[in-house]
C-alpha cells in the first residue's frame, strides 16, 4: 500500500472512530447520529400552523323563572318574503337565560320564516324585524318555563309554548330539550315552535293530524303528540298550503319537572 492510500485509510479510520460526545461523558444520552444520503441536501419538515382547537358549544342554561324583564335584540331593516302583508316583529329574551348564541338566534328565526315552505314562501306573509324601542306587530320572546306560565296564563304548565295578544312565546325549555319521542332532530322541533305559535298569530287555530302516516299539520299541537301523524314543522307541502281539519286534543301536559 502505498503511503498516499494508507494517508486515505487513517484519515477514514478517524472519521468513524470519534471518540463520545462530551455530553455523554458525563452521563447524558448521547446525540443521535445522522445518518447520510446521496440523494440530495436533507428535506427540513414544514412547520405547519396548528389550527386551535374547536371551541365546544355553549351550552344553553336557564332557572325555572328568570328576570320577567326582556332584552329585544337588535333589528334587521331586510324585509323577509316578497309580497302579502307585512308584519313586524322583535326577538327577545328574558334575563336569567344564559348561553344563547343570539346572531344565530336571529338568523334561524329569519330562515325559518324565509325557507321555501315558510310562512313568508307563498306571497300572503312578509316579516320585518325591528329593534328595541320600535313598534311591533309581535315579539317573539323565548322566556323560562314559570314566566311562560305568567304571560299566558291558564295555570300551572311550564311545559308547552304559546302565543298570547301579540306576544309568541317560546318556552326554553322546549327550545333546549325538545318533546320525549318526536321523531325528527330538534332543530325541525325548534322550526315547529316558531312556526306554529307565530300561526296563531297570523290568525290561525289548531288543526287534527289529517291521518295515520300524514305529516302533522303546523297547527296541529304537536308538542303534546302526534296521533299517527309523523312529525312536519311548515305550513306549506310540496308549495301547498297544508292543514287539517280544525280542532285540538284532549292531550294532557306532561307533569312534573318538564324543563
Amino acid at each position: 500500500m502505498t503511503g498516499l492510500a494508507v494517508a486515505v485509510v487513517v484519515a477514514i479510520c478517524a472519521l468513524y472512530q470519534l471518540p463520545a460526545s462530551p455530553l455523554a461523558r458525563r452521563g447524558y444520552a448521547e446525540r443521535p447520529a445522522v445518518q447520510a444520503t446521496t440523494s440530495g441536501p436533507a428535506v427540513v419538515p414544514s412547520e405547519r400552523p396548528v389550527p386551535p382547537p374547536k371551541r365546544a358549544p355553549v351550552r344553553i342554561t336557564y332557572p325555572a323563572q328568570g328576570t320577567v324583564s326582556y332584552g329585544v335584540l337588535p333589528g334587521d331593516p331586510r324585509i323577509i318574503g316578497k309580497g302579502g302583508r307585512l308584519m313586524t316583529f322583535q326577538i327577545a329574551i328574558e334575563g336569567g337565560i344564559n348561553g344563547v348564541d343570539r346572531n344565530a338566534l336571529v338568523q334561524f328565526v329569519r330562515a325559518t320564516y324565509g325557507a321555501p315552505q315558510g310562512w313568508a314562501s307563498h306571497g300572503l306573509w312578509r316579516f320585518r324585524q325591528v329593534g328595541p324601542g320600535q313598534a311591533a306587530d309581535f315579539t317573539l320572546m323565548l322566556v323560562t318555563p314559570a314566566t311562560r306560565d305568567i304571560l299566558c296564563g291558564g295555570g300551572y304548565d311550564r311545559y308547552t309554548s304559546c302565543r298570547i295578544g301579540d306576544r309568541v312565546v317560546l318556552n326554553v325549555a322546549r327550545w333546549v330539550h325538545g318533546v320525549p319521542n318526536y321523531g325528527a332532530p330538534l332543530t325541525a322541533y325548534r322550526q315547529y315552535m316558531i312556526n306554529h305559535e307565530t300561526g296563531h298569530r297570523l290568525g290561525r287555530g289548531h288543526e287534527l293530524c289529517p291521518g295515520p302516516g300524514r305529516p302533522a299539520p303546523v297547527m296541529q299541537q304537536q308538542t303534546l303528540g302526534l296521533h299517527g301523524c309523523t312529525p312536519y314543522s311548515w305550513p306549506y307541502f310540496n308549495g301547498i298550503r297544508y292543514q287539517g281539519r280544525l280542532g285540538q286534543y284532549n292531550d294532557a301536559v306532561p307533569k312534573g319537572r318538564g324543563w
